[in-house]
């Protein structure tokens, strides 16, 4: 013992350096959840009203019953949860990514796990199975909006209401959803329509070509975006999906493509960049009431910093019909917009 001192802690004996924990080794055949990144130096905040996301489920318990849906760059599955009986629908995004990608996907999908909204379709999370992205959403029975006219105009302003709420939400946590369109409009047997896919489209333009139909259809890219010499260089993201959004509704309304039947979605391209690029953009027909023509005129806008918000266009007369009488005289809302007799 050290005099006035306490007595000195007994030497342990060293570890033996032959000694080694044996660690499992993957199977590359099972799919498991992707790991999470790693934490920044700055601690996330989860925002005001955003929701926890949920466990994710283990994709050994999900069957597949059925395909609903599938393109170039993947496919869609609906999905049976064995302990619950829950249906989802499982996106399978085709192709092997690097792992700095795989990274960035990962940050992604968080993000989109903790929005929730009642106009946007719920992301449960992410897995990894033989290098293919699998993505765990939401199930909409009734299916995408594609294809579907819409003549009732007290109809399709609850369509629109619904939609521009869920863009309000998006654009409100910095969202852009990039990829607007009808087969991105999903409806249930509730009658409920959610925005499907935000963000989706950012996670696929990581590694896959621009002009992708999975990453966006160019159909209903607005001007500035397909030619960036417009509007100075510069492409608000935001504004570009209220022209995607204005360009659907339209088509809604008519049932067809609002560019007209000689350039249809699939056809000559190069013909269709030019007529949404150059030419004047689409308008709804004389026969529609006046505040839909112009609510259309709002959205579709050759200049972004014409075109409303969300927010604003929430407060159009054609939407706000729906508290009032059906088609109320109104004067126009949209003092940028071109006068409309």
């Amino acid at each position: 013992m050290r005099p006035g001192g306490p007595p000195a802690p007994a030497t342990r004996p060293r570890r033996r350096s032959d000694l080694t924990l044996p660690m499992p080794q993957r199977d590359p055949t099972i799919a498991v959840p992707l790991p999470l990144p790693p934490p920044s130096t700055t601690p996330s905040v989860t925002p005001p009203g955003a929701a926890q996301p949920l466990p994710t489920p283990s994709f050994a318990d999900l069957e597949r019953i059925r395909r609903i849906g599938s393109g170039s760059g993947g496919s869609v599955w609906m999905v049976r949860h064995r302990h619950t009986n829950r249906i989802f629908a499982l996106k399978v995004i085709y192709g092997n990514h690097e792992d700095a990608v795989r990274r960035q996907i990962c940050r992604e999908i968080e993000i989109l796990r903790t929005a929730y909204n009642p106009f946007v379709v719920r992301c449960h999370g992410m897995y990894d199975h033989a290098g293919e992205i699998q993505i765990l959403l939401e199930y909409m029975d009734g299916g995408s909006l594609e294809g579907r006219q819409i003549s009732s105009e007290r109809l399709l302003a609850e369509v629109a209401r619904q939609v521009l709420a869920g863009l309000v939400y998006l654009h409100r946590q910095r969202i852009v959803h990039r990829d607007i369109k009808p087969s991105n409009l999903l409806i249930n047997a509730a009658h409920q329509v959610k925005i499907a896919d935000f963000g989706v489209s950012r996670i696929l333009a990581q590694t896959m070509d621009p002009c992708n139909s999975a990453v966006g259809t160019i159909a209903y890219m607005s001007p500035e975006r397909i030619n960036t010499d417009l509007n100075h260089g510069v492409y608000d993201g935001y504004a570009g999906d209220i022209w995607s959004f204005g360009l659907s509704i339209l088509e809604f309304y008519l049932g067809k493509f609002p560019f007209g039947e000689t350039l249809g979605k699939q056809g000559d391209w190069a013909s269709l960049m030019c007529a949404i690029c150059y030419s004047n953009p689409p308008e709804a027909p004389s026969s529609a009431s006046r505040d839909f023509r112009n609510f259309i005129a709002c959205c579709l806008q050759k200049e972004p910093g014409r075109r409303l918000t969300a927010p604003q266009l929430l407060q159009h007369p054609f939407i706000t019909q729906l508290q009032n009488s059906p088609f109320p005289s109104s004067s126009s809302s949209c003092s940028t917009s071109p006068s409309l007799s």
